[in-house]
């Protein structure tokens, strides 16, 4: 059972109507502003909580702890800093809430609109996550070295994934020759595709969205040519945007992604069987296409990602990045090196501005009436 440290008598009760749901990411798309949630979510990472805010919600009920100490991580500072006050009850209480409830969090308690008592509950505070911090900062080390012992093991064991070629369906989508922009539904995904956006219209390379990353293109006004991934975060709408469905499946066959896309009526879909992430198997799929370059944008590249996925390891990343070599630049790259080339029909402004006093004098004085006319003439030239 939970230690019960309640909270402080003086502190308003926050009443709200309750969603429950045991994935954070799925849950947030169907609450409106002013609920409380209640969730299953060990660890808060930083995606998470701004989905959370970005949801507007009054307050989050975890029935995991919100922060452990295992390793850095910022989720629930990000719901305090937002005014969001998060607090945790014990598991096997879970599942005394359901959707429409309409419950209140005070002194240590919740309880239902007519006063039942639902659960005890601890606010997590903002001392609680400096604390913590501090904690995960001295469990670092211990993190990284069981992180690098499970990467090795793993990649001995999936070695032979990567160097042979990935068995692949009769895909449609053209990839031989293109730039191929693989995109992840990250942190500060919004923010990249905008870096970027001047590189995806001159080069218009295949947009492939991981899961949610299909999503997160169509946000910023982009349509996916396809979606691969294990389909447990992308909505309908993305789905049936017309993009070419590849469902990544388990080495056995087992694809849960399968009934998903299915209960949308999708019918021509694709399954390939591989370990390893969807991130893996798009960029393999770009690679074994022949993609002359592979750009991704919100991949997870290192261990405190990886550890708030829940992956203890990345071996196969790890792999697969060093099978696609020079080929593969993060997007942040792309943004810092690419800029756009003018174009020709805009370099007439350039002169037209420099003259334009000119033309001025031109239309005052008698004199410089010919020059007037020799600029409309220049003018009408650089514009056809």
């Amino acid at each position: 059972m939970m230690r019960i440290r309640p909270m402080n008598r003086r502190e308003r009760a926050v009443t709200g109507e309750v969603r429950v749901g045991t994935s954070t990411k799925q849950l947030v798309r169907r609450v409106a502003p002013k609920h409380i949630i209640v969730i299953r979510h060990r660890d808060i990472d930083e995606m998470a909580a701004t989905a959370i805010i970005a949801a507007k919600v009054k307050a989050v009920i975890n029935a995991e702890p919100s922060m452990t100490g295992r390793y850095p991580i910022t989720g629930a500072k990000l719901l305090l800093d937002a005014g969001i006050p998060i607090v945790d009850i014990d598991p096997n209480d879970f599942e005394r809430f359901a959707d429409g409830m309409e419950v209140t969090i005070q002194n240590g308690g919740i309880r239902t609109k007519d006063g039942g008592f639902l659960a005890a509950c601890r606010p997590f505070t903002m001392d609680d996550w400096v604390r913590l911090s501090a904690e995960a900062e001295r469990n670092l080390g211990r993190q990284l070295n069981d992180f690098i012992d499970n990467t090795l093991q793993y990649a001995g064991r999936e070695k032979e994934f990567v160097i042979r070629p990935l068995p692949l369906p009769p895909l449609s989508t053209p990839i031989e020759g293109r730039h191929v922009l693989i995109v992840v539904r990250g942190v500060g995904y919004k923010e990249d595709l905008q870096a970027i956006r001047e590189y995806i219209e001159d080069y218009r390379p295949v947009l492939i969205g991981v899961d949610g990353g299909a999503d997160a293109l169509l946000e910023c006004g982009f349509r996916p040519h396809m979606i691969v991934g294990d389909m447990d975060s992308v909505t309908d709408e993305a789905l049936l945007s017309g993009a070419e469905i590849v469902v990544h499946a388990y080495p056995d066959g087992t694809a849960p992604g399968l009934a998903r896309v299915r209960s949308v009526g999708l019918e021509r879909v694709h399954l390939v069987p591989a370990p390893g992430t969807s991130e893996d198997i798009a960029m393999l799929i770009a690679y074994e296409r022949q993609a002359e370059l592979i750009v991704t944008l919100g991949a997870h590249s290192h261990m405190i990602d990886f550890l708030q996925k829940g992956r203890p390891g990345m071996a196969s990343t790890m792999l697969v990045r060093m099978k696609i070599g020079a080929k593969l630049i993060d997007a942040k790259g792309v943004s810092k090196l690419y800029n756009r080339p003018p174009k020709l029909r805009q370099l007439w402004i350039l002169p037209a501005a420099a003259l334009f006093p000119l033309g001025m004098l031109g239309l005052i004085h008698p004199g410089f009436r010919r020059v007037a006319d020799l600029l409309w003439l220049y003018v009408k030239l650089s514009m056809s």
